[in-house]
């Protein structure tokens, strides 16, 4: 077999270029992480190999690249549990206060309720109490007083109108009166005129 002996420059330099290589690739894969918490995007394996212009098989092969991208994970997760709790702390918090309001206002109507039983209660028992004490006679005796009255308003209505009529004749002749007396005070004082 044929085995080409390769200088040992030439594989150190290969050995130090991939390391480089793998270091940058590992510096963008911890300048992705960064810029995918400052986000607070979701953080995954695909999405830290597109920010990074890495391969897959690189996060998955490479050590540090693979506990990196999991400690990244492993921390969104935790977070976005801890918002998810917070914010079903906060929707209980509201639904509390709101069953709490209602119940509040349920025990405001049941009170309203009851003291409008009562007053209607009061108010049928009032009624009940006048209808029974109307005789026959009295509601006769009533509704003729009642008819009396009214013919006694229009009777009334109709002497206000007439003396109203009366009272707007007197206005108007005292009125002519006044004018005439004016109209015989100027004769009078007037130089020309002595009669």
């Amino acid at each position: 077999m044929n085995t080409a002996t390769v200088p040992e420059p030439r594989t150190a330099a290969a050995l130090a270029a991939r390391r480089r290589k793998t270091e940058t690739a590992l510096q963008r894969v911890n300048e992705a992480i960064g810029r995918l918490r400052r986000e607070k995007a979701h953080v995954s394996v695909a999405a830290v190999a597109r920010r990074a212009d890495v391969s897959r098989t690189f996060l998955y092969d490479n050590p540090e690249a693979r506990n990196a991208v999991a400690t990244a994970m492993a921390e969104a997760g935790e977070r976005r549990s801890r918002m998810l709790a917070e914010q079903d702390h906060e929707r209980e918090a509201t639904w509390r206060e709101r069953a709490l309001n209602a119940e509040g206002a349920l025990k405001t109507a049941h009170a309203e309720i009851l003291a409008q039983r009562t007053r209607i209660g009061e108010l049928l028992g009032q009624i009940r109490d006048l209808q029974a004490e109307w005789t026959e006679e009295a509601i006769q005796r009533i509704t003729t007083e009642n008819t009396t009255l009214k013919q006694r308003i229009r009777q009334l209505t109709a002497d206000n109108r007439t003396l109203d009529e009366k009272l707007k004749a007197a206005r108007s002749n005292l009125r002519f009166q006044d004018r005439r007396v004016a109209d015989l005070e100027a004769r009078i004082t007037e130089p020309g005129s002595a009669t």
